[in-house]
């Protein structure tokens, strides 16, 4: 509807007071005007003005300040480039500072390397050599392992915090200090256990990791568990329970069951899927669920002892 098609007083009143719900109160001109065509005279001006002087006098400043100030200059450029010494050839840092690009490549490495170590103590050189997890790159330390490799009960979690990535230890801050009394419930220690996680590197921030960094640091966690060779394996939250034990129910589900892990050599773990000590800070109802957990895993090492 426009105002050369309105007939009646009717429909000019209608026109109106759409107008009006628009917000379209007041009237500033009879005719429309065109804005593009009042830009392009202003474009056309622009375009032709003269830059040749300007050109030239900065030409003759350049020339009159001498070669030196070109010189300066592209020595502070080299100079704050990374990876530059003062000759401009670039140095090979100690440790590469971009992150590796995951891809399939880099977990079938990460299983090359989990499979040619023999010992606990080579899996961890060759995860301290291994560049291709970008959670490194960010990460202070490598968090391999704590407590007794000999142990008949293992622990694994999902991945470093703050404290653990301080201190290169897993399980050491509020939650790992709950953990500690939770085993110490059932007559055990770090001296008796052993403890580890899925991810050995912490993710910034304490994000959640993801499926791709899990599945390049799968190999190394499923080694360290061969070459540990628990009887019993406990898995410390959801994550963990649903890497290790190649699920996708959720850890309220899976937890109090016993299910099993098996190794790339055959050997079935019995595993008990528990609550994570840091959800369990969070609702500490649900302590109860873990002690019940707990509980079970004492009674199944008693048993296969």
């Amino acid at each position: 509807m426009t105002a050369a098609s309105l007939k009646t007083p009717a429909e000019l009143a209608e026109l109106l007071a759409f107008y009006a719900s628009a917000g379209v109160d007041e009237a500033l001109e009879d005719a429309p005007i065109n804005r593009f065509a009042e830009a392009r005279p202003k474009q056309a001006e622009r375009a032709s003005a003269p830059v040749a002087p300007v050109r030239e006098s900065r030409l003759q400043e350049r020339q009159s300040s001498g070669p030196s100030l070109d010189a300066n200059r592209t020595a502070e450029q080299q100079a704050s480039s990374p990876g530059l010494d003062a000759s401009g050839i670039p140095d090979a840092p100690a440790r590469p500072m971009a992150a590796a690009v995951p891809d399939e490549g880099q977990v079938l490495l990460a299983r090359q390397l989990a499979t040619s170590a023999s010992t606990l103590d080579e899996l961890r050189q060759h995860m301290a050599t291994f560049d291709g997890c970008n959670l490194k790159f960010t990460a202070k330390n490598l968090v391999f392992a704590d407590g007794n490799p000999n142990a008949e009960l293992m622990l694994v979690g999902e991945a470093p915090g703050r404290d653990e990535d301080l201190e290169g230890l897993p399980f050491v801050g509020r939650s790992g200090r709950l953990l500690d009394r939770m085993l110490a419930a059932i007559g055990l220690d770090r001296t008796s256990a052993y403890i580890a996680n899925v991810i050995p590197w912490r993710p910034p921030g304490n994000r959640t990791p993801t499926p791709h960094e899990t599945e390049i640091c799968r190999p190394f966690i499923e080694r360290q568990i061969e070459l540990v060779n628990p009887k019993v394996l406990v898995n410390l939250g959801g994550p963990s329970a649903k890497t290790l034990l190649n699920t996708t129910e959720g850890i309220l589900r899976l937890r109090g069951n016993w299910r099993v892990h098996t190794t790339a050599s055959g050997v079935a773990i019995p595993a008990m899927p528990t609550l994570h000590p840091a959800y369990l800070l969070r609702t500490p109802a649900h302590k109860k669920l873990a002690w019940r957990d707990f509980l079970e895993v004492k009674a199944k090492l008693r048993g296969l002892g």
